[in-house]
C-alpha cells in the first residue's frame, strides 16, 4: 500500500452476517431519560441499518462534513486533543503502527502526523471516501495510508496494530461489541486503545442530534469494552474543568489483555 493510495471503496455500516432490516441487541444500557429521548437523534434505534448507513454517509458526504473541521476547532475538541497527546495522556511515544478509526476531518490525525514517531506507520480509516478526501487535502502530508472500510471489518491482519485511536465513532453503532471485538482482533496484545465517544449528557444529547449518533453512558461502554477483552486502564479528561462539570465527553484508555 502506497502513501498515495486512492481510498478503496467502502463496505457498508452494517454488520456482515445481518440482513438489513435486522437491528442488533444493543449493548446493556441504562435507561434513556425523557429528555434524552425527545433530543438525541432517534434514528439510529428507528431505522434499519441500510438506511442508516445511508443516512451518516450522506450526512458526511455533504456540507456537514465540509465544515467538520471547522466544528471540532470551534469546540475546541481538536486543540485540546493536541493538547493531551502533547501531555502524552494519550501517548503514542513508541508506536509503530497506529490505525485511526473514523479519520474524519483529520482531527487526531493532524496531531499523530506531528507527535508520533518519525519512523511510525500510520493508517487512516473512515466509512465516507469523501471524508477521507478532505483529510487528505488537509493533511499535505504523503505519510498517511487512506483507506475506506467500515469499522466492524477492518481489512488488516490480527494484531497489525500497537495502537488504535478511535474519536467521535463508536456512537455510530447502536451496538459497540463487534466493532470493539475488531479493534481488538488487529491490536497487538498489550496494545493501547485510545477512544473519544460522546456521553449522554444534555450536550451529548444535542451532539447527538447535530452529528446523526447516539450517546453512551460510561458504565455502559466500560462493560462493553471489557466484554471484548480492552478493559480501561485509565480515563482521561481534557482538564480539570471538564472532570468537574462532565463535559467533554469520555476518554479513555483500553489495553488489549496480553
Amino acid at each position: 500500500m502506497s502513501s498515495g493510495l486512492e481510498p478503496t471503496p467502502h463496505s457498508p455500516l452494517s454488520h456482515s452476517s445481518h440482513p438489513s432490516h435486522v437491528h442488533l441487541p444493543q449493548s446493556p444500557s441504562r435507561p434513556r431519560t425523557l429528555f434524552q429521548r425527545v433530543v438525541e437523534f432517534a434514528g439510529i434505534r428507528r431505522l434499519n441499518l441500510k438506511a442508516y448507513r445511508d443516512h451518516v454517509r450522506d450526512h458526511y458526504d455533504g456540507p456537514a462534513g465540509a465544515m467538520l473541521h471547522l466544528a471540532s476547532i470551534a469546540s475546541l475538541h481538536e486543540p485540546l486533543v493536541g493538547r493531551l497527546l502533547r501531555k502524552q495522556r494519550i501517548n503514542v511515544s513508541g508506536r509503530k503502527s497506529i490505525l485511526d478509526i473514523g479519520a474524519g476531518a483529520g482531527q487526531i490525525l493532524k496531531h499523530l502526523l506531528t507527535l508520533a514517531d518519525a519512523d511510525a506507520n500510520l493508517i487512516a480509516i473512515d466509512l465516507s471516501t469523501q471524508m477521507l478526501v478532505r483529510a487528505r487535502r488537509r493533511m499535505r502530508s504523503t505519510r498517511p495510508h487512506y483507506v475506506a472500510a467500515d469499522m466492524t471489518r477492518l481489512p488488516f491482519a490480527d494484531g497489525a496494530f500497537d495502537c488504535v485511536t478511535c474519536g467521535w465513532v463508536m456512537e455510530y453503532q447502536l451496538d459497540p461489541r463487534p466493532a470493539l471485538r475488531e479493534i481488538g482482533r488487529v491490536l497487538q496484545p498489550g496494545g493501547s486503545l485510545y477512544m473519544l465517544a460522546t456521553e449522554d449528557t444534555f450536550q451529548g444529547a444535542f451532539n447527538s442530534r447535530t452529528w446523526k449518533c447516539r450517546t453512551f453512558n460510561r458504565a455502559e461502554l466500560r462493560q462493553a469494552c471489557e466484554e471484548c477483552g480492552l478493559p480501561w486502564s485509565q480515563q482521561i479528561y481534557f482538564t480539570r474543568l471538564h472532570k468537574a462539570l462532565r463535559a467533554g465527553g469520555i476518554i479513555f484508555e483500553a489495553r488489549k489483555e496480553a
